[in-house]
């Protein structure tokens, strides 16, 4: 059975949230709490499998608290919000960063045409978010990785990223780190709902100096842009520097997938490509990145103590096909010492 506490100000959102939960024989409501306080004190006598919370919580933002929360007992946290602004999104990708794992939209309430729906997709990221072993805060980010990275400059022309859950501050801190004049193309496969995708495009350029854009089909890339893959299609890159969109099924489960891009890449570029596999739950990215490594790219994996979700990164690592294991920051200056040897 899965323990959820809920974190909500709100008595008829907190009502709304326990019906929905526990109406799945799977998950079990085992508390709620109004704020900060409430939830930490919860926390001291019991362990849920997962938490629910909104941003908005009376005296304690909903920052605070995960922060708090992850740092003293870490639990999956689930970010629970009726609506969305772009400073709400800028606050969900903060609360990422704070450890938080997952996001999505409360339902409107029973009789609303997206209720069932929303209502069946929280309870399945309930159930995928409780499999999450998440470690303190304060271990994440921190760990110093004995290795770096000196890529070869062997005439690369492109840089391919596949990421899940945790994946936005860790992308934030790698091209947030590059500086306005990095001069190769991103592609970024980032898994997360259609919803969501350009409220992280507008929060990654202010994290940023490079352009940041949804990927669209037949555009040419171009230097130091970064390039997202849009929601529920795959995104390709073919000859000519030229991005391809696909409705071809979902690998592992989802669409679009690290998988695909990194297959592409490969096709395309083989040893001209450097590809990275960041934080995720299970294994998509890990057989393109092998693929990759087989056509002589450069091949990077994060390191487990600085992911949210070691997944992909693990399976990746243990096909072989990850020639370094490095931390967000090592990552960054593995592309920028790159970048400034391709220049010599």
């Amino acid at each position: 059975m899965i323990k959820v506490l809920i974190v909500e100000d709100s008595l008829i959102a907190q009502q709304l949230l326990t019906q929905i939960l526990n109406c799945d024989p799977e998950i079990t409501v085992i508390g709620t709490a109004s704020d900060g306080a409430e939830a930490l004190k919860f926390l001291s006598r019991s362990k849920p499998d997962v938490i629910t919370m909104d941003f908005h919580l009376p005296g304690d933002n909903g920052l605070t608290v995960a922060r708090q929360i992850m740092e003293t007992k870490p639990v999956p946290i689930i970010i629970v919000s009726a609506t969305w602004s772009d400073d709400q999104f800028s606050r969900a990708f903060e609360l990422m960063d704070a450890g938080a794992v997952g996001t999505i939209r409360r339902p409107a309430g029973p009789g609303h045409p997206d209720y069932e729906p929303l209502a069946a997709q929280l309870r399945q990221l309930v159930k995928s978010m409780s499999e999450i072993k998440v470690v303190k805060r304060s271990a994440r980010f921190k760990s110093k990785s004995p290795q770096s990275a000196q890529i070869p400059a062997l005439g690369q022309k492109v840089v391919a990223i596949g990421a899940s859950t945790g994946g936005p501050p860790v992308l934030a801190t790698i091209l947030g780190s590059l500086g306005a004049h990095y001069p190769f193309p991103i592609l970024v496969v980032q898994h997360i709902g259609g919803v969501f995708l350009d409220g992280l495009v507008s929060w990654l350029k202010t994290k940023c100096a490079l352009p940041i854009e949804v990927g669209n089909e037949g555009t040419i890339l171009q230097p130091g842009h970064v390039y997202i893959a849009p929601d529920g299609l795959h995104m390709g890159v073919k000859q000519r520097d030229q991005i391809f969109l696909s409705h071809a099924q979902p690998d592992h489960g989802v669409k679009p997938s690290a998988d695909f891009l990194f297959r592409c890449v490969a096709d395309t570029y083989g040893a001209r490509a450097i590809g990275i596999l960041l934080t995720g739950m299970g294994c998509d990215g890990a057989e393109g990145l092998d693929i990759m490594h087989k056509k002589g790219a450069v091949t990077i994996a994060q390191e487990q103590q600085s992911c949210a979700v070691f997944g992909m990164p693990a399976e990746a690592i243990r096909l072989g096909a990850a020639q370094f294991v490095l931390v967000p920051e090592k990552i960054s200056q593995a592309l920028i010492a790159h970048a400034a040897n391709h220049k010599q």
